[in-house]
Order: C-alpha cells, then sequence, then structure tokens
C-alpha cells in the first residue's frame, strides 16, 4: 500500500469501528439484543463488501474488544475471543461467497447471508455455550443459562437481519462510494 491508501485504509476502517461503538452506546441500554446485533453484523458485512477483507477482518477483531473497553461489549472477557471469531467467520464468509460471481450477485449475497449466519450462530454457540460458559466462566446456574441462551438463537436472527439490511443497503453504500 502506498501512502495515500494507507491513509484511506485507515479512515475507512476507523469510520467503521466508530460506527459499531455508537451503534452499540445508543442501542446497548435499551436491551434490545436483536437491534444491537442486528446493526453491528450489518456495520460488519458492509466494511468488507465495501472496503475489503482488511478492513472488514480488523473491524471484526477490533469491535468485541473496544466495546468491551467501553463497557458495552460481552459481560466477560472470556468470551471475547469467541465473540471475535464469529465476527471474523461472517466477514470471512461474506468476502469469499459475496464476492463471487455466480449469476446475478443478489445470488452470491443470499448465499453468504445463509452460510455466514449459520457458520456465526455455530461459531458463538459452541464457543460461548459449550465451552465458556461451563468450563471457563464457572457461573451460577441462572446467569449460565442466562449467557448461554444469549449466544444461541438470538446469534442466528441477528446475522440474518444484518444480511437481509446489507443485501438491502449495499448497492446504495457501493454506489455512493464510487462517486
Amino acid at each position: 500500500m502506498n501512502g495515500k491508501n494507507t491513509v484511506l485504509w485507515i479512515t475507512r476502517t476507523a469510520i467503521f469501528i466508530a460506527l459499531l461503538i455508537v451503534w452499540q452506546a445508543v442501542t446497548a441500554p435499551l436491551g434490545l439484543t436483536l437491534l444491537t446485533g442486528s446493526g453491528v453484523n450489518l456495520l460488519l458485512i458492509v466494511s468488507v463488501m465495501t472496503c475489503g477483507p482488511a478492513t472488514g477482518l480488523t473491524v471484526a477483531a477490533l469491535s468485541p474488544v473496544l466495546a468491551k473497553l467501553v463497557n458495552i461489549g460481552p459481560a466477560f472477557w472470556t468470551m471475547i475471543p469467541f465473540v471475535m471469531l464469529g465476527n471474523i467467520v461472517l466477514v470471512l464468509v461474506w468476502h469469499i461467497i459475496g464476492n463471487r460471481n455466480i449469476g446475478r450477485r443478489y445470488v452470491a449475497w443470499v448465499i453468504a447471508l445463509v452460510a455466514g449466519a449459520g457458520l456465526k450462530f455455530l461459531v458463538l454457540y459452541t464457543g460461548v455455550v459449550q465451552v465458556a460458559v461451563p468450563i471457563l466462566l464457572g457461573l451460577p446456574e441462572k446467569q449460565a443459562a442466562a449467557v448461554s441462551a444469549a449466544f444461541s438463537v438470538p446469534q442466528l436472527f441477528t446475522a440474518a437481519i444484518g444480511g437481509v439490511l446489507a443485501i438491502l443497503i449495499l448497492p446504495l453504500v457501493k454506489r455512493a462510494i464510487k462517486r
């Protein structure tokens, strides 16, 4: 990367990280995981589809850490690597499948939506529900059940909703970036 491209990459990446933090800060206090998570997934997908894998992966990895640092992220630091990995999987699936030329771009995007949501769900469910909660955290039963519930089916829905929203706005965002 030359100097101009580096500055552009840093700027775009910083904008997406800032948007994620602001979105989480504004919506997290409402207690609506569906709203917060869907917006986060939307921003992860739009970042990789408009700015490339370096931006998408950076945003995916940094967002749970920065959210935790400002007290709006996952409840326990132990969960951060699993959330990071779930985000990275979502971004990679969208990058690999969403950019394929499978007839019409919407076909690739729908496949990326289904695969990305499913794989992110599997990563989070396995990591948080099957490993972090029972093995690493040692939480009381009620708290373990609440954390496990938050990192199961709702994660599938938030990733899917974020994907649907991304499909709706990506053409507009890509057009705006070209100008």
